[in-house]
């Protein structure tokens, strides 16, 4: 091979290096800064660009991934999660607290990234750190355990506003974990176990008393429905014994008149049914044993008349 030959291929090998440099292809959803000899120049596109090679040369920023910050020349323009270390907050009843907080934020401006900001993901970092702290100093610990969402709002929009001229866009903040002391711990469960007892208790009373009410207006019911079943049954009773006092009565009034009509008017009805009686009540004397006396009242003479008197009209009949 002649020196002519080695000199051709030298071309067509630095033609390609050349070619090459010149050409920088970009994914999707990434871009890259170019400075012109240590000045800001373009900023690369998604697909195909050309640059000039030596001469243009592509910025280096500081990336953050698996918990490392390294050097690249790309910059991922997706939302991307920061997951920091727990960071140890003091509320504002003084109680240490541990927390761990994730950042969601996406790059919107390139050059104001690469410019604004010496090291983006250390910055974004402290920066959350310090306003997470000035936001739970002013809470006490128990707001703190409650409140994520009110902390989530307000750090989110301290560090968005924050980070504007960072070319960043903050677009959520998450409060992974809520470590308290185990002191703290211990004593927040002995609390939470003292109110169910009392929940308990007073949940318990009330059964009870809520029972006893109802039994007792069962009692009372119960007396009630009794009290107006006796006085049922004695209006019953009383309304029975009137209508057969009438019955008799009426039926005595129609036996009045019956013998009225059979022994006529000139002998007394009522000489006649008391006679009836007498009679009768001297036959159960007479057919009882010996041994009985029998008392006859003073009036047994008129008894006798009334009895004569009878006999005597049943035998003129």
């Amino acid at each position: 091979m002649t020196v002519a030959t080695y000199v051709l291929i030298a071309l067509v090998l630095l033609a390609l290096i050349i070619v090459k440099k010149s050409l920088v292809i970009i994914s999707q959803s990434e871009t890259k800064i170019i400075e012109r000899l240590g000045k800001y120049h373009a900023t690369l596109r998604p697909g195909i660009n050309v640059i000039i090679p030596f001469v243009d040369k592509a910025k280096s920023v500081v990336a953050y991934r698996a918990g490392r910050y390294f050097y690249t020349t790309d910059i991922d323009l997706r939302e991307q999660v920061y997951d920091f270390d727990k960071q140890n907050v003091i509320t504002k009843d003084n109680v240490q607290t541990q927390i761990n907080a994730l950042l969601y934020f996406q790059i919107v401006d390139p050059f104001k990234a690469v410019y604004e900001i010496n090291n983006l993901p250390n910055a974004i970092e402290k920066l959350t750190q310090t306003t997470l702290r000035n936001i739970i100093g002013e809470l006490e610990l128990d707001e703190t355990l409650t409140s994520r969402d009110t902390i989530n709002t307000k750090l989110r929009a301290v560090l968005d506003d924050a980070t504007n001229k960072w070319g960043i866009k903050v677009n959520r903040v998450e409060l992974q974990d809520i470590t308290p002391p185990e002191s703290v711990l211990q004593a927040m469960e002995k609390q939470m176990q003292a109110e169910r007892n009392k929940r308990a208790t007073i949940l318990t009373s009330e059964g009870q008393k809520a029972a006893a009410i109802l039994q007792s207006e069962g009692q009372k019911t119960a007396r009630i429905n009794q009290a107006e079943a006796d006085r049922q049954t004695k209006i019953l009773e009383a309304e029975g014994e009137a209508q057969a006092r009438i019955r008799k009565a009426e039926a005595e009034a129609i036996a009045i008149d019956k013998i009225t009509e059979a022994v006529g008017k000139s002998t007394n009805p009522a000489n006649y049914l008391l006679a009836q009686k007498y009679i009768a009540m001297m036959q159960e004397v007479a057919s009882g044993p010996a041994t009985k006396t029998v008392y006859l009242p003073f009036e047994a003479s008129n008894m006798m008349g009334s009895i004569g008197g009878i006999k005597d009209l049943f035998k003129s009949e």
